[in-house]
């Protein structure tokens, strides 16, 4: 009895702590980054896609971005410790040490490397390595250094859908630029809406992620408008590149348009709940538009 008593606590224990390391990887974030590789390689294919490179592409980045992840916590683990919305992280809470977690972003980030080398293309290796250093190493300590941190962290962030049209053509090219773009000036109303809504926990931390001087403010409000009308034009530019039809063009205008009234009501109210609206929109933006050019992409 009491050896089957231990046996069920070591896998119970065993249980946790996978669980933990999957935490580490932030699989939301992490996908959604696999995504969007995903969508640039279908994009750059024409739908003619070859299905075992887009399995590798998709783990790959999957992984390397759970190793970014990981990285990023290990850096920032006392500062996780207070915050309310990290302090029950696997570092903060000791469910795991430094040791082990970046033992595990390690073999993560070498495993997706090595995945994307014997799938892709030297250019896609380059660009995903790029990628996991300007996140890990100078955005995350910029994070308290001021609003430069969201600049820089755009690159990174904007990254994923370039990576896959790199990886089907192995080249850089005009519309490649294009869905980099698109996905790189989403990065600002989206990482300042989270900054407005998580101000008084980032505050506690030292981070500076809001513009302007900070504040939760009408300039604050007005740069995430701005961010945002830009990417109604820019969500047209697919179609007139050729890349996808009119169809696209109309719902990543509406989309445009719906994310641009969202910031117009912060600005008339500098509310949290016009943030989060905002936050969630911004969540809302990127997956339905680029499934519809997918969609309504030229083969």
């Amino acid at each position: 009895m009491v050896e089957n008593s231990v046996n069920i606590n070591v896998g119970m224990s065993v249980s946790q702590k996978i669980r933990s390391f999957v935490e580490l990887m932030k699989m939301r974030l992490s996908l959604l980054v696999a995504f969007s590789s995903a969508f640039g390689y279908t994009l750059a294919m024409g739908g003619r896609v070859d299905w075992l490179q887009l399995a590798a592409l998709f783990v790959g980045g999957w992984l390397i971005s759970g190793a970014s992840c990981t990285v990023n916590q290990v850096l920032e683990k006392d500062y996780d410790k207070l915050m309310k919305r990290t302090q029950t992280r696997p570092l903060p809470t000791e469910r795991l040490n430094n040791s082990e977690s970046l033992w595990f972003a390690l073999f993560t980030a070498i495993a997706g490397i090595s995945l994307l080398w014997a799938s892709t293309n030297l250019l896609t290796v380059g660009l995903s390595v790029l990628s996991m250093i300007l996140y890990s190493f100078v955005y995350t300590p910029l994070k308290r250094v001021g609003p430069i941190a969201v600049f820089v962290g755009a690159f990174p962030g904007a990254l994923p859908p370039l990576l896959g049209w790199t990886a089907a053509t192995g080249t850089i090219s005009h519309e490649a630029l294009i869905i980099f773009g698109i996905q790189f000036v989403w990065q600002f109303p989206h990482f300042w809406a989270i900054a407005w809504v998580a101000d008084e926990d980032y505050k506690k931390a030292g981070f500076k992620l809001l513009p302007v001087k900070g504040e939760k403010d009408m300039k604050t409000a007005f740069q995430i408008m701005t961010y945002t009308l830009f990417l109604i034009p820019l969500g047209l530019l697919p179609t007139y590149f050729g890349l996808t039809g009119i169809n696209s063009a109309v719902i990543a205008t509406v989309c445009g348009v719906l994310f641009l009234a969202s910031t117009i009501k912060l600005m008339k109210d500098q509310s949290r709940k016009s943030a989060l609206r905002i936050m969630f929109g911004s969540f809302l933006y990127l997956p339905i538009v680029q499934i519809a050019y997918l969609l309504d992409m030229v083969k």
